[in-house]
């Protein structure tokens, strides 16, 4: 199926580089790092990252970001690098090295490189710490106002999927089905139950209550979605963290897409069928007003 008008801007756009990167405590010049072609990471995939939203040159839920990349890092035994005054000194400096505003920032930990390609790695490798910014894409207004599509799928990942490991080939294979079938994003499906988008969490709405599966290894803790339970909270809105099946999820009134890059996105598709009434639900408008509330709270508060 090719993608229709809706969706054709959303599969063309690519994230485009600010131009400093930060380097193992250096600031340079993004085309010139370099990096050894035998770090584990790029043998094996043997590393960790995180995506910071940065809004108005704030880091948004910086310590929430900094708490889950200590976690990846316990999770695949690694002692983080830097503690979080260390990490918010390198994002700040990294924010304003490329001109402060609205951007997002990519930082990798990797096991680091030895002379050699040792599936069991060696003690006292050096870590490599890699970090940098892209322009901010925040989501169109076509996409608030008509929503996105998604196709499902098997759910084909490993079994640790709490880990925010840098090997995502299963992820990107299935983020290839979504722009392939004309849509934005698969959400997975593994014994009968909703895990998680390729790249983003899934929240359910269904009865007014907002559903999302338990946090466990079968998917990554979102940043985001805590944001969206913190909300409804606020809002006076049903919010519960249970297992969801794929009947559920395929009878929803309303299907969110919440990730650090974008925000919320409701989906108003689902394998070529409509969700609800075929248009962004009541609930999703006024999550998504509260926000860029919420985000304009911050403004000018420590990021940590």
């Amino acid at each position: 199926m090719a993608p229709d008008d809706r969706h054709r801007s959303a599969l063309v756009q690519l994230s485009v580089p600010l131009p400093i990167c930060h380097l193992n405590g250096q600031y340079l010049p993004l085309s010139e790092a370099r990096v050894s072609p035998l770090d584990r990471a790029f043998l094996f995939g043997d590393a960790v990252y995180e995506v910071v939203p940065v809004f108005g040159g704030r880091p948004f839920r910086l310590r929430q970001h900094l708490d889950r990349l200590a976690r990846s890092l316990e999770g695949i035994r690694m002692t983080p690098p830097l503690s979080h005054p260390e990490w918010n000194e390198l994002c700040r400096e990294l924010i304003e090295r490329n001109g402060g505003g609205d951007q997002y920032l990519y930082i990798q930990v990797t096991r680091g490189a030895e002379y050699g390609r040792n599936h069991a790695w060696p003690d006292g490798l050096k870590p490599t710490i890699f970090a940098y910014a892209t322009a901010l894409e925040t989501a169109s207004a076509q996409m608030l106002e008509r929503g996105v599509s998604a196709v499902t799928a098997p759910d084909t990942r490993w079994s640790r999927r709490d880990i925010k490991s840098t090997a995502l080939l299963a992820n990107i294979l299935l983020k290839k089905l979504a722009v392939d079938a004309g849509a934005f994003e698969t959400i997975m499906i593994e014994r009968g139950e909703l895990t998680e988008g390729s790249s983003t969490t899934v929240h359910v709405i269904a009865g007014g209550v907002i559903r999302t599966p338990p946090n466990s290894a079968r998917i990554l803790p979102g940043t985001t979605r805590d944001v969206v339970h913190e909300l409804a909270i606020r809002l006076g809105i049903g919010s519960d963290s249970v297992p969801v099946s794929e009947s559920q999820l395929r009878a929803a009134d309303e299907i969110w897409l919440a990730f650090s890059t974008r925000g919320i996105l409701p989906v108003t598709a689902l394998d070529g069928r409509p969700v609800g009434t075929g248009r962004p639900g009541p609930l999703f408008g006024r999550i998504h007003a509260a926000f860029l509330e919420y985000t304009r709270e911050l403004a000018g508060t420590p990021a940590l």
